[in-house]
């Protein structure tokens, strides 16, 4: 029984360990703040050489009229909905921001099935706004 024990455990032992979830701000620094900046105001390093304005992400719940647009959000950064920038399509994320599914359920209704690192993405968004 002992040596089973040991078995269980040392197999156990070696398998790997799933890698906690990443933030969205740090998915945010990553990702967007090139564009964006770190504060998400539309005032990355990048900014001056586009070809379109970049938008001040904190400002999306007051032109919703309050409420923060939440599958519109998931649908852009994900690529669902194309978005110009620099003359061409915003980087679409839906590609390496993937991992495990999950849904989410806005306040307005209905659900978003996204990848967990948008939804992380997303939802820190969602805490900037003003």
């Amino acid at each position: 029984m002992k040596r089973l024990l040991a078995a269980i455990a040392a197999f156990g032992a070696a398998l790997p360990v799933a890698a906690e979830p990443v933030s969205g701000v740090t998915l945010f620094r990553q990702n967007c703040a090139t564009c964006h900046g770190l504060d998400a105001r539309g005032n990355g390093p990048m900014a001056g050489v586009l070809s379109v304005a970049v938008p001040d992400l904190t400002g999306l719940a007051a032109a919703a009229g309050g409420a923060f647009p939440m599958a519109e959000v998931v649908a852009v950064i994900d690529g669902r909905r194309a978005f110009p920038a620099h003359g061409g399509p915003m980087p679409i994320f839906g590609f390496t921001l993937s991992g495990e599914m999950v849904v989410l359920t806005p306040p307005a209704g209905g659900e978003i099935a996204t990848s967990q690192e948008i939804a992380a993405l997303a939802q820190w968004l969602e805490s900037v706004q003003e």
